[in-house]
């Protein structure tokens, strides 16, 4: 993948925030972001030069301040810094404070979102890597068959459904998985993974085959449907989606090498705490 790299009058290599955009809508083009998700150049100039990328899951003050620390000139997110409309510049609201800071201290923020979701060897495909869920293909796949929302495979050998469960604690990094099920003893083999808000989609991974559908956000009525039809769901969290940043710095070091400096959050923006 080849990128246009403007060079200054000193002979420098000066690659602009916008460079780093086109790279990442190659990657996950925004035409695959459902419908009503602002995806894509949250705030910033997209004309200024860039040398250091952070990569977080949610761009939240704490996640900002970070970056002022850093140096950072371009977060890389996958939700959105301004999923809701700003409807007043007050600075007092800690929201728009952020934006504040942000602007004040040049840093470009843009976020890849569900289209990052569909993409070919994008989150999903991450999530599905992190669970060992080979040979997969869309779970609810777009017209090209390649790309869509989630994912489904098979694991290497069956586990039974608490087995499974176990493992996502250490791989998400997440302190409590829910489990939804009849049977914790049940083998697990076939398996499909949504990341995010997922529960509206269980009837498909389940029609699908699936042994069991990883998830985060199941609404509890949902949850008496899941026993009720006698399927598997285990939500290990939304914030498993932190899995991504990593993924997410290795692919901008993989299309620029050294000319960008790429690292991911040291934050951890989960808004729950375990009691």
């Amino acid at each position: 993948m080849a990128y246009t790299l403007y060079t200054n009058t000193g002979g420098l290599i000066v690659i602009q925030a916008q460079d780093l955009i086109a790279a990442i809508e190659k990657f996950a083009p925004q035409k695959l972001a459902e419908s009503g998700d602002p995806t894509g150049l949250q705030i910033g100039d997209p004309n200024q030069s860039i040398s250091r990328v952070m990569t977080a899951l949610d761009v939240r003050p704490e996640v900002v301040q970070e970056a002022i620390a850093k140096n950072v000139d371009f977060i890389w997110a996958h939700h959105e810094a301004m999923f809701f409309p700003a409807k007043n510049l007050d600075l007092s609201q800690p929201q728009n404070k952020m934006y504040a800071d942000l602007i004040n201290n040049h840093i470009v923020v843009y976020a890849s979102h569900t289209n990052l979701d569909s993409a070919q060897g994008g989150l999903n495909d991450w999530l599905a890597e992190t669970l060992g869920i080979k040979n997969v293909v869309p779970l609810i796949p777009n017209d090209d068959k390649v790309t869509g929302l989630g994912r489904i495979g098979e694991l290497d050998k069956a586990l039974s459904v608490q087995a499974f469960a176990k493992t996502m604690s250490q791989l998400f990094q997440v302190k409590t998985v829910r489990v939804i099920t009849k049977d914790l003893n049940k083998p697990v083999k076939k398996v499909a993974v949504l990341g995010g808000d997922g529960g509206k989609w269980w009837t498909v991974a389940q029609r699908a085959g699936a042994d069991a559908y990883v998830t985060a956000d199941v609404y509890y009525h949902t949850g008496h449907d899941i026993l009720a039809h006698d399927f598997t769901v285990i939500d290990p969290d939304h914030h498993m989606e932190a899995i991504a940043n990593r993924y997410m710095a290795k692919k901008i070091t993989a299309w620029f090498g050294d000319e960008l400096v790429a690292f991911e959050t040291g934050i951890n923006t989960d808004p729950y705490t375990y009691i």
